[in-house]
């Protein structure tokens, strides 16, 4: 299992580079509430009903787990080492949610696999 970000979901979404990657992983894969409520967010822009969304990736298999208490501390925790490379809350909600589940996390987003001292096994898409 592997835990993706919002930037993966989005690729496999909109036939993006990489979608090929997240098409073979998002059957045994969970993203965070919170990054779906980003994926939510950037279909509505473009037009398509989250839920509608939502619906087409649970039928393949994807996900959405709860963001815990334990999940926002582990967040916290990493702010400090990942702060330099401008890391988001969604993208340290994914990175925390993949040191809970003990899990890799996927993403589009390059920088996260240059962050050095984080204790994630972190998966380029592209």
């Amino acid at each position: 299992m592997t835990v993706l970000d919002a930037s993966a979901i989005l690729a496999y979404a909109q036939a993006e580079p990489g979608s090929d990657e997240v098409h073979s992983l998002i059957a045994q894969s969970v993203c965070s509430a919170v990054n779906w409520s980003e994926v939510a967010l950037m279909s509505l822009r473009k037009g398509v009903s989250p839920a509608v969304l939502r619906a087409r990736m649970e039928a393949l298999g994807l996900g959405i787990v709860a963001f815990q208490a334990e999940h926002a501390e582990i967040a916290a925790d990493i702010e400090a080492l990942v702060r330099p490379f401008g890391l988001s809350l969604a993208d340290r909600a994914c990175l925390a949610t993949a040191l809970a589940l003990g899990r890799p996390a996927v993403t589009a987003d390059r920088v996260w696999a240059t962050i050095e001292g984080l204790s994630v096994d972190v998966r380029l898409i592209r």
